[in-house]
């Protein structure tokens, strides 16, 4: 976009790009607008003052452009905008006459406080509010004065200009509020994206409703833990940049899986992954559908791993875990805060990862009972292993069932 360009600073905030864009925006419309009546002025009224104020804030609009565009600062500029839309509009209703006689021409200045208010603070606006209410009440008290002095003119012409006069300063002021409404509601969007990124889209709203989010009891939820096997070994075979690069390809890839399967993204701890389904995330049948999006992360992994060994570069392989049960559920902090889950279902998932095997998807017997009659899902049970902390437990890797045939 060419207006971008305008006092373009490489270290310039997306919201002063805006403001930058604004401004000759501002200017354009305002000067566009004295170009057609300092013509109609002219030829109404001749070449005179009347004439003259309107073709000299064309002039002196550009060059605030130019200083704006020049020192890559549109402050000056938007001051010099706002003195000469509140105070050339009260010159020109002068010359003419009184509020009737101008058509009330001053109406154009209600455009320099709607600027300042744009641009910037809600006490710095108000004080340029002030001013126009102020101009406007020293006219109104002298308007007999300059009605005497005023220009003869048909009582036609002075009806159009009532109607030109507030109609097209209305509507300038309506495209100036629509660029700015527009603008932020595609930052609120973008805002609003980023949020779901952090966050479930149930606790997103509840946080912008509330300002907070109440912790809840979920039963029934399946969690889903990952860890890159020997990750600390290879990771010092690798550069920073191919680390995280392989890193970023394996979890944004987890992350499509997720979604696919409509299963929520926790967190990240380092090389392992965390996501759950049910409770937080209800579906027809979670633990189905976390461990399907289980069986193809691992899928995509060993895919992974055959197009890295052909080029001759490290690989990751992975476990993966999953246990159903009891969870809390919260946001915690407030400075990046992090909406994650806790209880002994948390624990019991990550042991199934560390107890699995790489390339295989290992839950628990509790996920198992939920799961065991879907046709399909095939399973292969364990011999009983022993988790720290919770004695033996019952295993089962579970993979695609096979068609016959």
């Amino acid at each position: 976009m060419l207006l971008e360009k305008f006092a373009y600073d490489p270290t310039d905030t997306d919201d002063l790009k805006l403001k930058k864009v604004a401004s000759v925006i501002i200017a354009g419309a305002c000067s566009i607008a004295g170009i057609g009546w300092a013509a109609m002025y002219y030829l109404i009224y001749g070449f005179g003052l009347t004439a003259i104020l309107p073709a000299s804030f064309v002039v002196i609009a550009g060059l605030c452009i130019l200083v704006a565009h020049l020192t890559k600062n549109h402050l000056w500029s938007t001051y010099g905008l706002i003195v000469c839309i509140m105070y050339i509009t009260a010159g020109i209703q002068w010359s003419i006459g009184g509020m009737f006689d101008s058509g009330f021409v001053m109406a154009w200045s209600i455009v320099g406080p709607i600027t300042a208010l744009m641009f910037f603070s809600l006490r710095e606006a108000i004080v340029w509010f002030s001013l126009f209410f102020l101009n406007i009440v020293i006219t109104a008290v002298f308007d007999d004065y300059f009605s005497l002095h005023a220009i003869p003119i048909d009582q036609a012409i002075s009806q159009m200009y009532f109607v030109m006069n507030l109609g097209v300063s209305s509507l300038v002021v309506f495209i100036f509020a629509s660029y700015f409404v527009s603008s932020i509601q595609k930052e609120k969007q973008r805002s609003e994206g980023l949020l779901l990124n952090i966050l479930p889209l149930e606790v997103a709203n509840e946080l912008k409703v509330s300002g907070s989010v109440v912790p809840r009891d979920f039963e029934d939820t399946t969690v889903l833990f990952t860890d890159f096997k020997g990750f600390t070994d290879l990771a010092g075979k690798m550069t920073a940049k191919e680390l995280v690069e392989e890193i970023d390809t394996c979890f944004t890839t987890f992350d499509y899986i997720a979604t696919k399967y409509n299963v929520e993204k926790v967190k990240t701890i380092g090389d392992a992954y965390m996501a759950v389904g049910g409770g937080i995330n209800s579906t027809d049948c979670p633990p189905c559908n976390v461990i399907r999006a289980g069986l193809e992360m691992q899928a995509f992994m060993e895919q992974r791993k055959k197009a890295l060994q052909e080029n001759g570069k490290p690989f990751f392989e992975m476990r993966l875990g999953i246990h159903t049960g009891h969870v809390v559920a919260g946001v915690v902090g407030v400075k990046k805060f992090q909406y994650d889950i806790w209880g002994d279902t948390v624990n019991i998932a990550s042991r199934m990862e560390s107890h699995g095997e790489v390339g295989r998807v290992n839950i628990s017997s509790a996920t198992y009972e939920m799961v065991k009659d879907r046709p399909d899902l095939a399973f292969t049970k364990r011999e009983k292993l022993t988790v720290k902390g919770k004695g033996e437990m019952e295993m089962y890797f579970v993979s695609p069932r096979r068609e016959k045939g």
